[in-house]
């Protein structure tokens, strides 16, 4: 049956099919033995619920990565579920015309943006920020250790705003409005990668036109005042000659103001998570803190911010010995390909010693890498430093409830609770 062809009845009131391999593609909580079963029986599964081709093994999903001329990006930031008509039409009137920074984009435009973005998006930008990270986040841990009942929540009191406070900075906007631009970026995933009724879409609309019309400004405040951060240097850069746009200026900047610290709140919510749950590794990193950066990257294999991520066939091709025919949808699945025996010796046990680790491929791979994936490991690996430096007792709570949002791209933990010594 043709992709192009087939609807997506998943949703409230259908009736799923008898078997996915128990593959729930919207839901987060524990997805790891469907990932198994995927890779085992059905490494290239049509999910009629979705639409999508879903590709789970390490080999498929690298090499459609790698193969853009084949498989477009042109899909990765289209709803998952088609926008209600009000949602359409408060964002047509709020004059919404958003589109991808980057991840949506294909070459040659691609390779322009990009050049240009790297130019600005540069080491000196991290050096420079690594001071005020390093004491946001000791500021954010003294807060939480002033509990007298010596309990605390990784996910609230430190992973939620520490990246927002760096993209912010970065960017050259208000630092003071971390929960608006919060607001503005579950809105964005969820009217993106979540699943829901025309109703529901309605406030986060309205919120997808503020947010909009915040990056435009943040490009007009540029023009006319300059300004020693990112979206400066691109307003520079292109007084100089560089050929980027104000509209495409501002789309960098909705994509790197959510892209830019969701995905690395989840990380440092998860490396906490992940660590204080093998305790014998959170041990290793108090007694040899130079662990740090490879116990992020074995974080990101294990338990990675995106697990999963869209392109679209451009021709009749194969993935897997599968046909994939033009027009096709494909979801490759990072998390399953993340824990493929072939590529990952004992993928299922959580190893910060791992001599392979860095070949995940929660960044993705080829053309579109990750732009910014060294800020969120520098985060990541402050975050724990400060954390081990301020309280290497941290433990979690026993036996916590830790729900994650239903989303078909981001496996995001609500709450990482935590306790200590005194």
């Amino acid at each position: 049956m043709s992709a192009q062809a087939t609807q997506c009845p998943f949703g409230r009131g259908a009736e799923a099919p008898a078997d996915h391999h128990g593959f729930e593609p919207f839901q987060q909580e524990d997805p790891f033995p469907a990932y198994q079963r995927l890779r085992d029986e059905q490494p290239v599964m049509y999910d009629e619920r979705v639409g999508y081709y879903v590709v789970s093994r390490y080999d498929d999903v690298k090499a459609v990565f790698d193969d853009w001329a084949t498989f477009s990006s042109e899909n990765a930031q289209a709803p998952v579920r088609e926008r209600g008509a009000e949602a359409r039409q408060i964002m047509e009137d709020g004059g919404f015309t958003a589109y991808s920074g980057l991840s949506a984009r294909r070459p040659p435009e691609h390779t322009r943006i990009r050049a240009v973005a790297q130019k600005a998006f540069t080491p000196r930008r991290y050096k420079v920020l690594e001071p005020a990270i390093r004491q946001n986040a000791s500021d954010l841990l003294e807060k939480m250790l002033n509990d007298p009942q010596r309990h605390g929540d990784i996910f609230s009191d430190l992973a939620y705003e520490l990246p927002t406070v760096t993209i912010l900075t970065l960017i050259g906007a208000d630092i003071s409005s971390v929960d608006t631009f919060k607001r503005w970026s579950d809105s964005r995933a969820a009217m993106t990668w979540g699943d829901l009724s025309d109703t529901e879409q309605i406030p986060h609309a309205h919120n997808l036109v503020a947010y909009w019309q915040e990056c435009q400004r943040l490009v007009r405040v540029a023009h006319e005042h300059g300004g020693d951060n990112l979206t400066g240097d691109l307003v520079r850069a292109q007084r100089q000659g560089a050929e980027i746009s104000d509209h495409e200026i501002a789309s960098l900047l909705y994509s790197l103001l959510f892209a830019g610290h969701e995905t690395t709140t989840t990380l440092i919510a998860n490396c906490y998570r992940v660590l204080l749950s093998h305790q014998d590794q959170w041990c290793r990193l108090v007694e040899d803190s130079k662990a740090i950066p490879a116990a992020v990257d074995e974080v990101l294999r294990y338990s990675g911010s995106i697990v999963a991520w869209r392109r679209k066939a451009l021709i009749d091709t194969e993935v897997g010995g599968v046909s994939i025919p033009e027009g096709a949808e494909l979801l490759l699945v990072m998390g399953a390909a993340n824990r493929d025996e072939e590529r990952f010796e004992n993928s299922e046990v959580f190893d910060i010693s791992r001599p392979n680790a860095r070949e995940h491929l929660s960044f993705g791979f080829g053309i579109h890498y990750c732009l910014g994936n060294m800020l969120a490991k520098l985060q990541a690996k402050i975050a724990l430093e400060e954390g081990i430096r301020r309280i290497p007792t941290l433990r979690l709570v026993k036996n916590p409830e830790t729900p994650f949002r239903e989303n078909l791209s981001f496996r995001v933990p609500t709450t990482v609770p935590v306790t200590w010594e005194a």
